[in-house]
């Protein structure tokens, strides 16, 4: 079984609020030094069998369609982990 992750993120041009309340609320909490922050979502997919071209197809179809809203989000699909059979945590 394989971890596919799908970060999805406001596009830049994109205004963000509750990016910017969070980086206006940085300095106050003894944080200083951070330019800007952007807020998005992170999907952690388990997928059953290979991940290959047509599998990682089919999720880049699914968050297209599903996970993000393309018109204002942008979406990268990336293989975190692959367990090999038998191993143990």
């Amino acid at each position: 079984m394989a971890r596919v992750v799908v970060d999805v993120m406001l596009k830049p041009e994109i205004l963000d609020p509750q990016g910017q309340a969070v980086q206006r609320a940085l300095p106050r909490l003894g944080f200083a030094g951070i330019a800007d922050v952007r807020q998005g979502k992170r999907f952690e997919l388990e997928v059953e069998g290979p991940v290959d071209d047509a599998a990682l197809a089919r999720i880049h179809e699914m968050a297209e369609t599903f996970l993000a809203n393309t018109v204002i989000e942008d979406f990268v699909v990336k293989v975190e982990s692959t367990e090999t059979a038998g191993a143990s945590s």
